[in-house]
C-alpha cells in the first residue's frame, strides 16, 4: 500500500477521534446544562431528560476508547499524536464521569419534588454557573489547543471549593434549626458535592490539554 494512502487513512482516523471527542463533549455539556436548569427551575421533566442522555454518552466513551486502541496498535503514533491519543483516553473518562454527575443531579432534583421547598441557598446557583463555565472553557481549550485558557480553568477550581463550603455550612445550619428539613437539605448537599466533583473533572480535562499542547504534566501540583 502506498505510504501516502496510509497517511491519509491515519489522518482520517485522528480526525474521527477528534470529532467523536467533540461530540461527546457537546453531549456532556448539554447534560450538565439541563441538570442545572432542572435544579434552578425544580423541573422533574428536565431532570428525566438528563437521565435519558446518559446512554448515548456511555456509548461514545466505548467507541472512542476502541478507536484509541486501534490507533495505538496499528499506527504506533509518536510525539504530539501520541500525546493526543493518550490524552483522549483520559479525557473520555472525565467526560463520562461529568455525565454521570449530571445524572446524579437530575435524580436528586426528582427526589426533591416530593419535599417541601427549602430557603434559597445563594451559593448553589453561583457554584453551578462556575462549574458549567469550567467545563465549557476546558473543552474550548481542547478545541483551540489553548494551554493558557486551560491553566485559567485550573485556577478556578478554588472558587468552586469555596462555593461548596458555603453551601455545606448554610445547609448544615438549616438542618440544626429545622430538623424536619433534613431530607431535602441532604439532597441539596449531595447536589453541591456533585457540582464540586464536576469542577474536579473539569480541572482534569484542563490538565490534559496542558499536557497535550505543552508536553508538561502538571497534575498534583495544586494548579501550578
Amino acid at each position: 500500500m502506498p505510504k501516502s494512502h496510509t497517511d491519509r487513512e491515519y489522518e482520517a482516523e485522528l480526525e474521527t477521534l477528534r470529532e467523536q471527542l467533540l461530540l461527546m463533549g457537546a453531549k456532556v455539556e448539554e447534560m450538565l446544562a439541563l441538570g442545572i436548569r432542572s435544579l434552578v427551575q425544580q423541573d422533574a421533566e428536565l431532570a428525566r431528560r438528563v437521565i435519558d442522555l446518559d446512554q448515548p454518552v456511555d456509548s461514545l466513551e466505548m467507541e472512542i476508547d476502541a478507536l484509541c486502541m486501534r490507533v495505538l496498535a496499528r499506527r504506533q503514533p509518536v510525539a504530539s499524536d501520541l500525546r493526543f491519543v493518550t490524552s483522549a483516553l483520559k479525557l473520555v473518562t472525565d467526560l463520562e464521569r461529568i455525565g454521570d454527575l449530571a445524572v446524579n443531579v437530575g435524580e436528586r432534583v426528582i427526589e426533591l419534588q416530593q419535599a417541601p421547598p427549602l430557603p434559597e441557598v445563594a451559593a448553589l446557583p453561583a457554584m453551578a454557573e462556575e462549574v458549567q463555565g469550567m467545563v465549557r472553557d476546558a473543552l474550548d481549550a481542547f478545541v483551540r489547543g489553548d494551554a493558557q485558557l486551560a491553566r485559567q480553568v485550573i485556577g478556578r477550581d478554588k472558587a468552586v471549593d469555596a462555593h461548596y463550603n458555603a453551601v455545606f455550612s448554610r445547609l448544615l445550619s438549616h438542618m440544626v434549626e429545622h430538623p424536619r428539613d433534613i431530607f431535602p437539605a441532604t439532597r441539596l448537599q449531595s447536589i453541591a458535592k456533585y457540582l464540586e466533583r464536576v469542577g474536579d473533572h473539569a480541572t482534569n480535562l484542563a490538565e490534559m490539554v496542558v499536557f497535550m499542547v505543552s508536553r508538561e504534566d502538571i497534575r498534583h501540583r495544586g494548579g501550578g
